[in-house]
């Protein structure tokens, strides 16, 4: 059985985040362990709210940590209520000190993360990626599964291809962790410059192992710039598609699955992305 983990940030909960997690759960009977991170330098209010005239007022100090404690705590009774309607074993970790170090740490035990695409862990908003995803995805020790906020059964796979390993990696690592989604209807897309002939790149090699994986894929090369004809192509649908694609890591050359791919994938589509890296 694999295990996966949801990562919540308490003070804001994610419901789509708890929503595929138990969805997965469901269909590849695999234990979900949910993560509260509950950094203690974290707090929903501002440290203005705590001054008054005579200094900081410990009685107020007080009175918003246990408002931000009962916050947490509903949370991971969401988490815990759906998990057992559901009929799934589960498990709550409470990680309390560094978000971004705790769910780092936490990753190199699992074998896939699930976590909202806007999640911040700070109390204000962030363009996306946020910070903190940027730096989870950078040193993160599993596979990602980047949710948006909203909810969509997934009724199909694409899977993005550009003839270089960390690519194959992302697509072995999802067939491998996802078995139970391989029944899903399957695209492999491959984008080219304008004069590249239009063969999937190792054409014979990937056939022949996709064939093996998903036997009823559909091929499609685009040609141009990955970053524009791939969110062009996929805007199209709706948010039940789910993509899969390769290295997130800064400084890290690729043809085009570098950091700015998977950014811009972020920016632009509102669907569930693979991230799976090779060190």
């Amino acid at each position: 059985m694999k295990k996966f983990i949801a990562a919540f940030d308490g003070l804001k909960f994610s419901n789509s985040t708890k929503d595929y997690a138990i969805d997965i759960a469901k269909q590849s009977n695999t234990f979900p362990v949910g993560i509260f991170l509950d950094d203690v330098t974290y707090h929903s209010y501002k440290m203005y709210e705590l001054i008054a005239d005579n200094g900081v007022l410990e009685s107020r100090v007080e009175r918003l940590e246990e408002k931000d404690k009962k916050t947490r705590d509903i949370s991971a009774k969401k988490f815990e209520t759906a998990c057992q309607e559901a009929g799934t074993n589960y498990s709550l970790h409470h990680d309390r000190s560094i978000s971004l170090q705790e769910l780092l740490h936490e990753s190199i035990y699992a074998d896939l993360l699930i976590i909202d695409s806007k999640e911040t862990l700070t109390h204000y908003e962030e363009e996306i990626p946020t910070r903190f995803i940027r730096d989870l995805l950078t040193e993160v020790q599993c596979p990602v599964l980047l949710v948006p906020q909203k909810y969509e059964p997934i009724k199909k796979i694409v899977l993005l291809f550009d003839g270089e390993p960390s690519s194959v990696h992302a697509i072995k690592m999802f067939s491998y962790i996802l078995e139970p989604l391989k029944h899903l209807p399957a695209e492999v897309i491959t984008v080219k410059g304008m004069k590249k002939d239009r063969h999937v790149p190792d054409n014979k090699l990937m056939k022949e192992f996709m064939k093996r994986h998903y036997p009823k894929a559909n091929f499609t090369v685009l040609q141009g710039l990955a970053e524009i004809e791939i969110p062009d192509y996929l805007k199209g649908n709706h948010g039940d598609i789910l993509i899969v694609l390769g290295a997130y890591r800064r400084g890290l050359v690729s043809r085009w699955f570098r950091e700015s791919m998977a950014d811009v994938l972020i920016k632009e589509l509102k669907t569930p992305l693979f991230i799976a890296h090779n060190k």
